[in-house]
Order: C-alpha cells, then structure tokens, then sequence
C-alpha cells in the first residue's frame, strides 16, 4: 500500500496547489490542490484533461468513510472515476429503473364462451426480477364482452398470477387445457402438467434418458395439441451419447460410472451445436406425449442430418386415421454451401429448409408407410419431403377446413446469401386423404417484392406466424410485417392470393397482432415514445371492401410514473425521407428510392415543418445516432424502453434505416452485399446531414449507439468522419472482418457482405491471404489511426456471434494510440446482452458515458 506523508495545515497556506513527487504508477508529476477549510481528507481525481491530482476534501464522497488525517491510501482511491461520474450513476440508475421496471405484454390467448356471447382472454405478462437477472412470467386473464356494437369491455382482475419456473404456456385447441413446460435449470428432469379448468390434472416428469430440454426459443420451437387433445407434439434435445468410461486400469467397456470415485467419464467426440445462443443444442428431435399415459415417444423416420423443429398436426384425416406430423427440417449435411459444418442458426433465415411429413409414434391403426422418394443424394427414410423445389420452407399452417398447407419461405434468403430478406407466402392443396402427391405444385399466395412505389406495399417480413391466425371465412391469414419503418398487421386472403393492410394507413406507430376474438384482433400499438396500448379491432362492410375501426382498450398494465409519462409527453417523433447521395444508373431502381429514419426530439423540433416555422426547440440538443445490427435487419417505430430512456435524458435521436435494410423491398436490401463499409456508411451520413441542414439538432454535440453491424458502421464512421462525433458506444461491434471469418459461427457473412453474392461461391473454411486483404480494407482497423472519439466498448463473453476478440482488439488498438476507452465485459452473456443485470447496467452506462461527453 503505498502512502503519502501527512501535510499539515500549519504548513501550508490557506489555499494553493502544490506538485507532489511521483507515485509507483504513474511518472507524471502529481498536483495536490487544496485548501484549509478541506483540510485532512484526500481524494484521488482523473480530472477531463491536463494533469492527475489530489484533491483534498472535508468528507470522503466515494467512500463515505473518515481517513486518518495522518496517511491516505492510493489504493483506495476511486481510480478512473470522478465525482461527476458517480453522481451521475445515482440519478440516471434511478431514471432507468423507472423504465426498466415496467412489465409489458408478450403474448395472448383468447377463447369463446360456451354460448359464444363473451371470450376470455390470456396474457402472458413480461417483468424483469433483477436480483435473480430472470424474468419474471406473470398471467393475467380478462373477461371480454360487448356492451355495444362498437364498443368492448374488458373485466380485468385485481391481480397478475406469477409462474415461477415455467418457460413455456401452450394452450389446447379448445382451451379447456393448459400446458406447463418447465426447464429445470441444473436438473435432469423436465416437467411437464396438463392444467384444466380448476386443477392440475398430470404431471410427467422426463429424465434425460429420454430427452434433454424442450425448444422454447421461438426458432426450432414447436409444441402443437392435436385436435382431440389427446397427444402434443413438442421439439426436444435428443439424448447425448453415451460417453467413454475409464478406471486406474484404463477404459471400462461396459461403460457404466461407478458413483464410489473409481471411475470418470471421458469427453468422447465433439459434436457441433447450432452457434449463437444455442451453445449446449445439438440435436433438435421429435417428441410425442400420450396424456393419457404419459407416455413419451421418440418420432421414427427422422434421418440424422435433419433437425426439426417448428411442429404441428397434419388434419385429422389424414391417412385414414393414422395420426401425421409436418414439421420443418434443416439438412447439416446438404446445405447451400455443401458443408457439413453446423452454421449459426439464430437470426440466419438464409439456412436451407424444407416441410416434411412424418407418422406419430402413437397409431390408432395400422397403415402402410408414407410415400416417400429418395435420390442418390438424399435418404430421408420414411419422412415424406413436401417442398422438393423451393429451397425455405418454414412456419407451417394448415387451414380450418384442412385442405390448405400454408408455409413461409426465406428463399430470397437462401439463394443470395443475405442472413435475412424479403419472405414469401406459400400454399399447398393438401389432399382429402392426406396422401401427400410426391410432385405437389406450390402456389404463390404472395410473392417476394422487387421495388415497391411510395406508400405501397414493400413486402412481407414476416418473423413469426400464430398457431391459429384464421378468421372464420377460413381463407385469411392476419399477420405482423414490416412496412418500411414501421411494423403493421396485414390480411391475407390465402384462397384469392389478395392482401391488404388492415392497420390505419396514416399511422405511424407500430403494430404488434396478439390474438384473435372470432374474427375481431386483439393488438398491440406503440411508438418511441408511447409505450404499448392494447388495442380491439373489429371490421365493417363498406361498399365492397372492409374497413377496419380500432378501440383503445384500458390495461392495468400502464404502470409508468408520472416522472415517466411527463417526460415523454414533451417529446414527439416523425419518420424522415432521406434521398441517397449516390443515384447512379449502376443501381436498381429500390435502390434509388430515398432511406428512411426515425427522428425522436421535443415537441414542436421533430418535423420539417415545424422547422420550417421555426418551432425548432431541440436545435441545441445534442443528438445520438442510433444504427441497427444485421444488416438486414430494422429498426420500427415500436416502444423500446432503453431508446424512450435516452430520449428522455434530453437527447435527440436519429434512428436510421440505411439501404440494406429489412422493410423496403429487395432491390433495395440486396444493394448493400459487396459495399459494406461504403454505401450504409454513406447512407447515415446523409441522414446526419439531412438533420443539421434543417438545424434539428447541435453539430458540436453528435454521438453514436450501434450494435454488431451498427457497431461495425459505428466505428467505421468514428474512422472516416473522425471530426464529426463527440462520443460513441458499440455493443458487440464487428470491428476486423479478418480476425471474425476465423472465430464467428457464420463465416459465410463476413464473404456475402463482403463480395456480395459472389461471397456464396468463394466461401471457405481456410480463407485465402487474398481475401484476408479484402476483408480487413472493409473493416472499421483499416481506419483506426484517424480515431479520436472516445469509445465505450459492452462486450458478452460468450458471443459466438461477433467473438469478443473483435472488440477488445480494436478497443486495445485505441489505447496503444491514447484515444479514451472504457470496456465493460459481461462475463454470461451472449451477443444480444439481454439478461437482465447486463441490459441495465449496459444502458446506465451508455447514458453516462454520453453524459459526460455531450454537455
């Protein structure tokens, strides 16, 4: 410990500042700035710039505690923070809370009454429990009834029920029954419990014998009731492999442990899991439960080059009454790519896949065996394969009356390369007997979009289909999509192959579909700076099309204070249109049309035309950027708590959707592949320029908040416009194409957007020096010896995504060239950094950070 000899206040004068010699660590000069009346207590001070010093105190701010007058410790002197700082972290963790805290809704349920005059609805409630960095999962049931013809009331009770433990609710057709999966973390068991009405009526506990966890992720997920409620489908962990066993003696062929220590498991063979969040899932299979019996069976038929996922029942009818399965398959071993390595699957819609039909291991009778063809190239033993000729097929849904396969395809996806594109609605006519035809015709319900006029439809982007998204005509589908900055429902007529929005034209808040009441939508509606309303949507004949009216609906749920709802009350947002710089004839014609991007300021400053007014508050705001991931991804006009925090600490924010992303059509997407680096870098500084030339925001005061590719153009921008920005924050930012081809679980990314779709071609496991070249001149290092901003680096430790390699190099590279850095490291979590703890903590930092820089 070292120790700085005492100074008494006989010695001094009665204010002044005075150099002490140099400390152990450091070889600068100290100064210790002083005076009398704050005489004996020391503070350690990193002041903003200029020298280290010692700032004498009558009260320890940091610590709270008394020092002896006679010696100071330097160890225990904050090191690297200021008071600013710290005060700074008390009030803004005090804000954030606030926002953090509030619960939302997730999902809903809604069943008729038995005489049909009222429903009642399910809510699956969302709230974070920080001291256990869970979520907690609350249910709130509401009775639904009509008291009008245009109008809705909803009972609710007084009070949320939680379910500890459970990370799955799957209720049956007629939901008279419930299903309760539980996960048991550090357990060998999953429970399952078939709820009815009043009581618990089985539980089935499964050890790992059997299977590992259930899929509830929402991607391989699949837990699908037949009709009878007799049987559940679900998509489960196969069993590991037995593992080697061996004694003093050496290995024990029989290849049992014993439990008395003479004997350990070896580690046998490395199995690939599937990349990204899904670091101990190997092998989705499928399940079915008899609850009668509670019986569980392994589905037959499944070759080991498929995992499944995404189940449901086939039509009774099938096959006599042979109960049927269709589920959707992706190959490890035939892939686009031809490589037999597991590629990262989470948020990756460009892996081949495809609809299979398979028999239930539970028969009524006996029946011959699916049709089924095979190639030399492909076995699937008695899985029929039904999509033969298109190369993604997934989210299956058969209509009411059976005779219509409905399914989603990303085949834009997976023949470019792009992680995500623009989707596809398809249909099968599925036939009385269920014998599937072994060259069915896929129809086109509704197509990819090319490049879309201004206002019209650009698309559908779709990234989940209900279990039950019928009306009662039996023909149309209701559905979630995105429409260029904003995520509307659409109606889609599967039989007339016609869609329509369904959602107000005008608006443009987001919209999130629930439910359906019969053939009236329950929904959710939000903006930056609303938080969701529930919303009640019923329909009206109007000469020969219908028109939807939308009714608010009172929720216990609008729990924000009145702090929070005074704060986002002065703000308002608009979605600007911003022309590209770049028109020339090379380009598309989506990719000519202008970008988009969300402008989140106070009242009166975030419209053209109240700048043009002069009603221009916000002008001497400082402004933040905000760049999403991907990047084929989007960002929408819904509620986000961490961006109405950050508007409410007084930032204007400029959220921008650069050419590339989701929602404009796929010309536009498919212009970004092979120019990364260059034209969405461009693209935010247009939307940057847009801004300032309209004087909405102050120059001097600009930052910038990105995550993986928004972290890649976040510091690409500090690189190329290094005099433009007074701070940024990057989160898992891809910074060395090079170094990630090497380390990532979709070394495929790093060639399509890169070269573009000549990337699918030149990919490789062991990638070229040429290529190595290519790929660092994309990269944000190619631009580091320009950088000045300060950066703040959050990092998830267990990123397969964007290993934390990239970002501590590059985060390393900024110190050994004295640029201002802070890191954060979170050491559980993965790419997204969404546990509970690391999303706060994440946030309450970036708030300070752009506190400090921004003033």
């Amino acid at each position: 410990m070292t120790k700085i000899s005492p100074i008494f206040s006989s010695n001094l004068p009665d204010a002044g500042t005075l150099q002490v010699p140099c400390l152990p660590y450091s070889t600068t000069p100290f100064l210790l700035t002083f005076s009398r009346s704050s005489l004996p207590f020391l503070r350690y001070q990193k002041p903003r710039s200029g020298r280290h010093s010692l700032v004498l105190h009558r009260e320890s701010l940091i610590t709270g505690g008394i020092k002896e007058p006679s010696t100071v410790s330097v160890e225990d002197m904050p090191l690297g923070e200021d008071t600013a700082d710290m005060e700074d972290y008390a009030t803004l963790s005090k804000l954030l809370q606030e926002f953090a805290s509030i619960s939302s809704i997730e999902k809903a349920w809604i069943a008729k009454s038995e005489n049909g005059s009222a429903s009642h609805a399910m809510f699956c409630i969302g709230q974070p429990n920080f001291l256990a960095n869970k979520k907690r999962t609350l249910f709130l049931s509401s009775h639904i009834s009509k008291t009008a013809e245009h109008s809705v009331k909803f009972k609710w009770p007084p009070f949320p029920v939680e379910m500890i433990g459970v990370s799955k609710v799957v209720p049956s057709p007629s939901a008279s029954k419930l299903l309760i999966v539980r996960n048991k973390e550090n357990d060998s068991l999953v429970w399952l419990e078939i709820w009815g009405q009043s009581q618990l009526e089985k539980e089935i506990q499964i050890p790992q014998s059997v299977h590992g966890p259930l899929y509830t992720d929402g991607w391989f997920e699949g837990i699908s009731w037949n009709q009878e409620e007799t049987l559940i489908a679900y998509v489960a962990e196969e069993p590991a492999p037995p593992k080697p066993v061996f004694t003093d003696a050496g290995y024990k062929k029989d290849g049992s442990s014993d439990k008395d220590g003479t004997s350990w498991k070896g580690q046998g063979d490395w199995e690939e899991d599937w990349g990204e969040t899904y670091s101990k899932k190997k092998r989705p299979t499928l399940f079915v439960l008899d609850i009668n019996s509670g019986e569980v069976r392994p589905v037959e038929g499944i070759p080991k080059s498929l995992s499944a996922g995404q189940v449901v029942w086939a039509p009774s009818a099938s096959i006599g009454h042979l109960k049927c399965l269709v589920f959707v398959g992706w190959s490890t071993e035939y892939g686009s790519l031809k490589t037999s390595r597991k590629l990262g699957i989470k948020y990756c819609y460009n892996r081949p896949c495809a609809l299979y039909l398979v028999q239930s291991p539970f028969r009524e009778t006996i029946a011959d065996k699916l049709p089924c063809k095979t190639d030399e190239k492909e076995d699937f033993g008695s899985a029929f394969h039904l999509t033969r000729g298109i190369s993604s097929a997934m989210f299956p849904r058969f209509s009411p009356d059976g005779k219509v396969l409905v399914f989603l395809s990303s085949k834009s996806a997976v023949d470019s390369g792009a992680h995500s594109a623009t989707d596809s609605l398809h249909k099968i006519d599925w036939p009385a007997d269920g014998k599937p035809n072994t060259s069915p015709t896929i129809y086109d319900v509704v197509p990819v979009v090319a490049c879309s006029e201004d206002n019209c439809f650009p698309g559908i982007y779709v990234a989940n289909i209900l279990d039950s998204p019928w009306l009662s005509d039996g023909s149309t589908m209701i559905l979630s999509s995105v429409w260029r900055c904003t995520q509307v429902i659409l109606a889609v007529n599967v039989k007339s192959c016609t869609l329509s929005r369904i959602t107000p034209s005008d608006s443009t808040y987001s919209w999130n579909f629930l439910a359906l009441d019969g053939d009236n939508i329950l929904a959710l509606s939000s903006s930056p700076i609303d938080p969701p309303q529930v919303k009640y949507g019923y329909h009206i004949p109007q000469e020969q099309e219908l028109t939807w009216n939308w009714l608010d609906v009172p929720s216990p749920l609008e729990g924000s204070s009145n702090k929070i709802r005074s704060l986002l009350s002065s703000h308002g947002f608009s979605i600007l249109k911003i022309p590209v710089n770049d028109s020339s004839d090379k380009l598309s014609e989506g990719a000519k049309k202008p970008i988009e991007s969300i402008f989140v300021s106070r009242i009166n400053s975030c419209c053209e035309d109240s700048c043009k007014e002069g009603l221009n508050d916000g002008a001497s705001n400082p402004l933040i950027l905000i760049l999403h991931g991907g990047p084929h991804s989007v960002s929408v006009s819904g509620y986000s708590k961490s961006i109405a925090f950050l508007s409410s600490l007084g930032y204007n924010l400029l959220i921008v959707n650069y050419r590339g992303s989701l929602g404009f059509g796929e010309e536009a997407l498919q212009s970004l592949p092979g120019k990364i680096g260059c034209q969405d870098v461009n693209d935010v500084l247009a939307a940057l320029d847009y801004v300032l030339e309209r004087g909405l925001a102050d120059s001097s005061k600009v930052a910038i908040l990105g995550g993986s590719h928004g972290g890649f153009l976040t510091t690409h921008l500090i690189g190329q416009a290094p005099d433009r920005f007074a701070a940024v924050a990057v989160r898992n930012p891809v910074c060395n194409l090079a170094l990630m081809v090497g380390t990532t679980d979709i070394p495929d990314w790093c060639y399509f957007e890169s070269y573009g779709m000549q990337g699918k071609k030149l990919f490789s496991e062991a990638a070229s020096l040429e290529h190595l070249e290519l790929f660092f001149n994309k990269s944000p290092i190619a631009h580091i010896s320009k950088v000045k901003t300060p950066v703040l680096f959050l990092l998830g430790a267990q990123d397969l995504r964007v290993p934390v390699s990239n970002g501590l190099q590059y985060a390393r590279a900024l110190k050994e060239q004295g640029v201002e850095v802070k890191i954060i490291m979170f050491p559980d979590d993965v790419h997204g950094i969404e546990r509970q703890q690391s999303d706060f903590e994440s946030f309450l930092n970036i708030g300070v950070w752009f506190k400090k820089y921004l003033k």
